[in-house]
């Protein structure tokens, strides 16, 4: 051919886009959640929340797998095994993401090497929640009561090195009061046994606990975040029910297996954005005490990589271990 037709051909010939194919191809399957904890519990809450949404949104099933287990190692070294191809998803909790690696010795991933983030699905303060059978209807009354029992009280948690558990080790910290810690695997076995007065404390996500409280089935002394939220608008903040300073918060994101093509990773944030923009996110979030906020993919790397700093330097120094 001679060389102008080639040139011609060249610039006639539609522009190829890297990765542009496997993109357009995606997702070609059900996609699949895998969620660290058993159902009931705030990262159960949080996959939950977004399932409807992102299955109408990418047009595939979105399938929810609970893998709870080994302080959620189970589910996290799943979906690092996973094929990068943006059909397996990971429902990430940050006590895991950034405790984890402060409090075990030769952990068989690493959350800045291994994981790619996605997006945000939510943030989530955390309540101080009693028995009903103890004789106390706030914070301070509970910390009296405390006093007056040190190392005879328990606190409940979803396990060893969650936020439940470093919460609770600085809750008995900043009362100068010892407190035994009782570990479950998950957050609604924790939450019921405090409702069955077999344990007398949580300091948990409010999604897991709203109902109950309302029903009278466990006690909500106050919320460990800078303000109120709207589900349970009677329960004061812990600067308000007299210990300012003491703020809980933590974070359920969307991350995907190390290696995932960026377009997919990418069209996966549009997507989740999308969702929490929609009414019936928006609702669900706020009856479950649950704070959206949307972040671009390099936001919530950023966010990710300082909560395994912030978290760690937490954890070394209150010398809380998985024991």
């Amino acid at each position: 051919m001679p060389r102008r037709s080639l040139l011609a051909s060249a610039l006639a010939a539609p522009a190829v886009v890297p990765g542009l194919g496997r993109a357009q191809s995606w997702p070609n399957r059900p996609i699949t959640l895998v969620v660290p904890n058993p159902p009931g519990g705030g990262t159960d809450f949080a996959a939950r929340l977004y399932q409807d949404a992102l299955t109408r949104l990418l047009g595939v099933q979105l399938v929810i797998d609970n893998k709870p287990g080994a302080n959620g190692n189970i589910a996290i070294q799943a979906v690092v095994r996973a094929a990068p191809d943006g059909h397996t998803l990971l429902m990430q909790y940050s006590g895991y993401h950034a405790g984890n690696p402060a409090m075990m010795k030769n952990l068989p991933w690493d959350p800045n090497r291994d994981l790619m983030p996605v997006g945000m699905a939510d943030v989530a303060p955390h309540g101080i929640f009693v028995a009903p059978g103890l004789p106390v209807t706030s914070l301070a009354e509970f910390i009296d009561y405390a006093k007056a029992r040190p190392g005879k009280l328990n606190y409940s948690s979803s396990g060893n090195g969650s936020i439940q558990h470093i919460a609770g080790v600085l809750f008995s910290q900043a009362i100068g009061v010892p407190m035994v810690h009782v570990p479950y695997r998950g957050a609604a076995p924790a939450l019921q046994d405090v409702a069955g007065d077999r344990v007398e404390m949580l300091i948990t996500t409010p999604s897991s606990a709203i109902g109950l409280a309302q029903a009278g089935k466990v006690k909500a002394l106050a919320i460990a975040s800078a303000d109120r939220i709207k589900a349970l608008p009677e329960v004061p903040t812990t600067a308000e029910a007299g210990m300012p300073g003491f703020v809980i918060d933590a974070w359920f994101a969307f991350f995907a297996p190390a290696g995932t093509p960026p377009e997919i990773v990418q069209r996966l944030n549009q997507a989740v954005r999308e969702a929490a923009a929609t009414p019936e996110v928006t609702r669900r979030a706020e009856e479950g005490g649950v704070i959206l906020r949307p972040l671009s993919v390099a936001e919530m790397d950023a966010v990710a990589r300082r909560e395994v700093t912030a978290l760690g330097r937490t954890i070394r120094d209150a010398g809380i271990t998985m024991e």
